[in-house]
């Protein structure tokens, strides 16, 4: 008599295997499609509507960039007559782009992070990036030379890199054509972030909630956190237009983020008009540059927004940020290379 032993599978991990399954199917199909025709240019990226994080924010705006100079994009696919891919980071269908990869398109990779030091752990997505980095890559993008010393220190070594910032949309981000005058009330300091991993700096944010003088200055934070706040007015995560309009009634902006190669978060702030104080970290030396002031601790912030009270419209003179328009020439100009 033979006995059958029945093992229970959980729901999740009997659904894993069928959706990858699923997932190759439409690849193939897809590809086996995208033999006919072509675009201007490929894009892997899993993009989500805002809000969302830097990396995803300006990948759109670069794609609507591009489409408005009557370029066809195409995303998560090469078609046979695409002569360039550009593909983000980790933020992809891995499996998926090597299938396509091998269309004859010039593969050019955006590599951001190292991921462990800006995460603060180290899960492999850095080893990850580069094996496909040397796998498929013609050429690296990175966004900061921060980025590209830090990959270098620990021993991550990118195809070909250059150093290309970020970039905002213009038509979201942009000053404010009058601001209200100082005057009388306090000064406005805001800070923003998509992510509520700690170090985005919700350590100086909990030194400022329980030190700073609010009598003297009032403090904003729009977007997600893991701690919470008795003084100061948090609001959620908001869409790209709603978000710029309400860095626009503010005076400063508060970069604290740790080793964050190239804050798109501070950018947005920063083509907003508002001078910073940045945390001396990652890329913010080289985004801020003399439009507004570094500090090394939180102690320090009482004597850096006093400064930059007193030097608002110097420093907002000041401010530069590299125009949309001239990252996606270069970018194109490393696509087509």
């Amino acid at each position: 008599m033979s006995v059958r032993t029945f093992v229970k599978v959980p729901l999740r991990s009997a659904a894993r295997p069928v959706r990858a399954l699923a997932r190759r199917s439409r690849t193939e199909v897809d590809w086996l499609g995208s033999r006919r025709g072509g675009a201007d240019l490929a894009v892997f990226h899993e993009f989500h509507p805002p809000p969302y994080g830097g990396g995803n924010q300006f990948l759109l705006a670069l794609v609507r960039e591009l489409g408005d100079r009557g370029l066809v994009v195409e995303a998560n696919r090469i078609s046979r007559g695409t002569p360039a891919c550009l593909y983000n980071s980790f933020n992809f269908d891995f499996d998926r782009l090597k299938r396509f990869a091998g269309s004859g398109a010039r593969m050019v990779h955006r590599v951001d992070g190292p991921i462990g030091v800006y995460r603060g752990f180290d899960d492999g997505t850095d080893r990850r990036i580069v094996a496909v980095n040397r796998e498929l890559a013609d050429a690296t993008i990175v966004q900061s030379q921060y980025s590209l010393d830090k990959h270098r220190e620990v021993g991550l070594e990118l195809r070909d890199p250059v150093v290309i910032p970020n970039a905002v949309d213009p038509a979201i981000f942009h000053p404010s054509a009058a601001r209200d005058p100082l005057a009388g009330r306090r000064v406005r300091v805001i800070a923003s972030s998509w992510s509520d991993n700690p170090r985005k700096g919700a350590d100086v944010l909990g030194w400022i909630d329980r030190h700073l003088d609010l009598d003297s200055y009032e403090v904003t934070f729009a977007g997600r956190a893991q701690a919470s706040f008795g003084r100061i007015r948090v609001v959620g995560p908001l869409a790209s237009a709603p978000l710029a309009d309400l860095l626009r009634t503010h005076d400063v902006y508060l970069a604290a983020s740790r080793d964050d190669p190239c804050s798109n978060a501070l950018l947005e702030g920063l083509a907003c008009g508002l001078p910073t104080a940045f945390l001396r970290s990652g890329g913010h030396p080289e985004l801020v540059g003399e439009g507004g002031i570094g500090f090394d601790e939180p102690e320090e912030l009482p004597a850096v927004f006093a400064r930059l009270r007193d030097e608002l419209d110097t420093r907002r003179a000041a401010i530069r940020v590299t125009p949309l328009a001239e990252v996606a020439d270069r970018y194109l100009e490393i696509l087509r290379r």
